[in-house]
């Protein structure tokens, strides 16, 4: 077996489920609390729920597809290759490339 992590081990679809399952608990029960949940107004109560869960519908799909289309910018690869060097630097990335993780002196030589 290889060490290196695949797009599987970077985020295990429970774990989307998981984070958008609670995105949805949490946008429903904003949305009841806001319209009226709570209150012991008959007519209003009902049309509350409704609307909670259809909020709570709309944003589980919403998450679960927003953090899928996420996950596939990752590059399993990049996971593992260290980046502690200045990031805007030009050229910094290329150098990381010929060395493959090896330090060079700043003239060149090994």
């Amino acid at each position: 077996m290889t060490d290196k992590p695949t797009r599987r081990d970077l985020m295990k679809p429970v774990h989307l489920l998981g984070f958008a399952f609670a995105a949805a608990l949490f946008a429903g029960f904003v949305t009841a609390l806001s319209t009226g949940a709570f209150t012991e107004q008959p007519g209003v109560v009902g049309s509350a729920w409704r609307l909670a869960a259809i909020v709570a519908g709309i944003v589980f799909i919403v998450v679960l597809l927003s953090l899928a289309l996420l996950l596939l910018v990752v590059d399993p690869r990049d996971v593992v290759r260290p980046h502690d060097g200045p990031v805007m630097k030009p050229g910094a990335d290329e150098d990381q490339r010929e060395g493959d993780g090896e330090a060079k002196a700043p003239d060149g030589r090994e």
